[in-house]
């Protein structure tokens, strides 16, 4: 079954892929989000020219292959734009065998817990989100709430003289004793800081210290990681595999958090989960938006075995992606503190047409 046509439909915020096969058949993926025009641009330069004319069931083959026939750019856009090609071929194989993903996977889609991540951090007082953090927990039942704590690639500064002090402390007081806390720093601390910072988040009870130092600097989070009793976490930036390996091997974080859309797709992340099982280490991915990369990651935590025990699920709304409005037309929902696994064949999630319609549409195709 060969690849006949490539389309992209995207903007700057996000971007869909659709293969269609010689036989008409067709499967979604997603670009990742960001820059996704750009993206675009490289998904039809750089990874549709080798695809096309291909088998588009051997997934595998062709996400090892384009890299290879790239290898003058191993850089993030690549693996960004690979990641529309794979996911794609992911949708159209569930459709054809009548099955999500997560079952082509080995697993059984069911209701999964997932945490209230929040991605505000200037954009909000300590007391604001400990509030609304307090609602949606009596909402939608959450038991475990990641927010914001220092700078994003601060230097040691915070967001603003004293904030970590008090949010901390004023969440864990607002969720009460039996939340699970985690917290993110994007890269905000240097090694000392950050070990520093850390022994404050184990006094208020805190399981997860996620990107505590700058991602590059991965002897600076190991360095943290050795000091600490909480989880120290990290990876979303990563999609070099061979970086992968080492930042494994070495034991740079108790716990990986590899992004399916960074990285370049299922396949390249299922790569990672398996050096994580083969040392040991649980995958909690970083899915930090409501496009597709939430429920691609439901799928596949639903179906490893070293998943950790939840899936990120992002609280914001319009008024912080907007971009997010009329994106899709059966968006995942939180009950109960989990989020079903989409049963649909292929990914389960429809894309609205009106945003498709609406987008900038560019298109690879095989030749007649």
């Amino acid at each position: 079954m060969k690849i006949k046509r490539l389309e992209t439909f995207a903007n700057q915020a996000c971007g869909f892929v659709r293969v269609t096969t010689e036989d008409g058949r067709q499967g979604w993926g997603q670009l990742s989000n960001y820059n996704s025009d750009i993206t675009a641009q490289v998904f039809h330069r750089q990874v549709a020219r080798w695809a096309l004319g291909q088998d588009a069931l051997d997934i595998d083959a062709l996400v090892t292959l384009i890299p290879e026939r790239e290898h003058k750019f191993p850089c993030s856009y690549l693996f960004r734009a690979l990641t529309g090609l794979d996911t794609a071929l992911w949708d159209l194989r569930g459709k054809i065998e009548g099955k999500s993903v997560c079952e082509l996977l080995g697993g059984t889609p069911r209701p999964f817990p997932v945490y209230a991540s929040s991605m505000k951090r200037g954009e909000i007082t300590p007391e604001a989100e400990a509030d609304r953090m307090k609602r949606l927990q009596q909402e939608f039942g959450y038991t475990a709430f990641k927010f914001r704590v220092g700078k994003e690639c601060g230097h040691d500064e915070d967001e603003w003289p004293g904030r970590t002090d008090a949010i901390v402390p004023m969440v864990r007081k607002a969720l009460g004793d039996h939340a699970t806390l985690l917290v993110d720093g994007n890269s905000a601390y240097s090694p000392k800081k950050a070990i520093d910072v850390g022994h404050f988040l184990q006094d208020h009870g805190i399981v997860h210290f996620e990107e505590p130092c700058p991602y590059w600097e991965h002897h600076w989070t190991r360095e943290v990681r050795e000091a600490l009793d909480l989880d120290v976490t990290g990876g979303e930036q990563d999609c070099d595999l061979t970086l992968w390996r080492y930042m494994i091997e070495t034991r740079v974080v108790d716990v990986v958090q590899p992004d399916v859309c960074y990285i370049g797709g299922v396949n390249r992340f299922l790569k990672v989960v398996d050096m994580a099982a083969k040392a040991g280490i649980p995958v909690t991915p970083h899915s930090a938006n409501q496009s597709l990369v939430t429920a691609f990651t439901l799928h596949i935590m639903g179906a490893i075995q070293n998943a950790g025990p939840y899936v990120e699920f992002s609280i914001e709304g319009p008024d912080y992606y907007p971009w997010e409005t009329g994106l899709l037309r059966n968006p995942l929902v939180a009950k109960d503190g989990r989020v079903q696994i989409p049963e649909g064949p292929g990914w389960g999630i429809e894309i609205n047409p009106a945003w498709l319609d609406a987008a900038t549409y560019q298109v690879s195709e095989v030749e007649a």
